[in-house]
C-alpha cells in the first residue's frame, strides 16, 4: 500500500468573500441579513459592520427598506473592522460603497485568515459609474450576487439608482424621496434628455 503525504490542512477554516450588489431597492441588505441570520442558526458567531455615515433608519442597526434589521457596529473606517472582528466566524459589511478603498485589503486579509466575509453595496452611483471599493471587491470575491430592483418607469430589471434631486455630490443619503431604480434604457433616455 502506498501513502502520499499531503500539504493540505483540512482542519484550517476556509475564508471567503461574498459580494451582494445592485441598485437601490434591489434587496441587497435584505439578502445580507438573510445570510447572516442563517449563519446564526448554524451556530456561527456573526459580527456586522456598517459605515457611521449611514444613519437613514438607525444609528446602529443595519435595516433593509422592508424594515428587516440586525444589530451592527458602526465604524469610521475599514481598518476599524480589522480591529473589532474578534471571536467570530462570519463578518457582514453593509453599504460597502461608503467605505474607503482600504476595504478591499481588509476583506482579503479577513478571508485569508479564515473568515467568511459577506459584503453588500451599490455597484454604481447615480451616474452609472462604479462606486467606491465595490468594483475591486467584486474582482477579488469568491462569489458575486447581483440583485435587481424593478424599473419604476417600465417594469424591466433595474440597472441603476437614478437621482431625483439636483446635485453632483456622489454621496447623498436618501430613499424614494431622492432615488428611483430604473433600467438601462430608461437611464439612457433620461441622460439624453438632460444634455
Amino acid at each position: 500500500m502506498i501513502f502520499f503525504e499531503s500539504n493540505i490542512n483540512f482542519s484550517k477554516k476556509r475564508g471567503s468573500i461574498e459580494v451582494i450588489c445592485g441598485s437601490m431597492f434591489s434587496g441587497k441588505t435584505e439578502e445580507l441579513i438573510r445570510r447572516l441570520k442563517r449563519a446564526k442558526i448554524a451556530k456561527q458567531r456573526v459580527e456586522i459592520f456598517k459605515p457611521c455615515v449611514d444613519t437613514r433608519y438607525s444609528e446602529t442597526d443595519v435595516v433593509s427598506h422592508d424594515q428587516t434589521s440586525i444589530q451592527s457596529t458602526p465604524v469610521n473606517s475599514s481598518q476599524s473592522i480589522l480591529l473589532m472582528a474578534n471571536d467570530v466566524d462570519v463578518i457582514g459589511i453593509d453599504e460597502a460603497q461608503f467605505f474607503d478603498d482600504g476595504l478591499v485589503d481588509v476583506c482579503n486579509s479577513l478571508a485569508n485568515s479564515g473568515y467568511r466575509v459577506i459584503v453588500a453595496g451599490l455597484d454604481m452611483d447615480f451616474r452609472g459609474v462604479p462606486f467606491g471599493p465595490m468594483p475591486y471587491l467584486m474582482t477579488v470575491a469568491d462569489d458575486v450576487t447581483k440583485v435587481h430592483a424593478i424599473c419604476v418607469r417600465c417594469g424591466s430589471p433595474a440597472y441603476v439608482s437614478h437621482r431625483l434631486v439636483a446635485g453632483e455630490k456622489q454621496v447623498l443619503l436618501g430613499e424614494t424621496d431622492k432615488y428611483e431604480p430604473i433600467c438601462r434604457q430608461c437611464f439612457n433616455s433620461l441622460s439624453e434628455n438632460e444634455l
